[in-house]
């Protein structure tokens, strides 16, 4: 199928981690943009710890909080909450 063709995902089909830490206050600061978006849109989210994760921490200590939209990783440091509304929406 042509990609001009193909069906864009619907927005309650995503998935958004959000990597943090315990005591973070960028983190805190992301969830409250993460839970806002994915509560408008219905979209479901979860919470990773990296402190409850060696190969996360190996792989993000120095970018958290992170954003994963699908697996892949959407941002990091601050959440922009229109830029993350257009990627679970386009």
């Amino acid at each position: 199928m042509s990609p001009l063709f193909r069906r864009r995902a619907e927005p309650r089909a995503r998935l958004v981690t959000l990597i943090r830490k315990p005591g973070c206050h960028l983190c805190d600061d992301a969830q409250a943009v993460v839970e806002k978006v994915c509560g408008e849109l219905g979209v479901p989210w979860e919470p990773k710890d990296i402190t409850e994760d060696r190969e996360l921490h190996d792989r993000y200590w120095e970018q958290i909080p992170v954003v994963l939209v699908d697996g892949e990783q959407h941002t990091f440091w601050r959440v922009n909450e229109e830029r993350l509304r257009r990627a679970l929406t386009e």
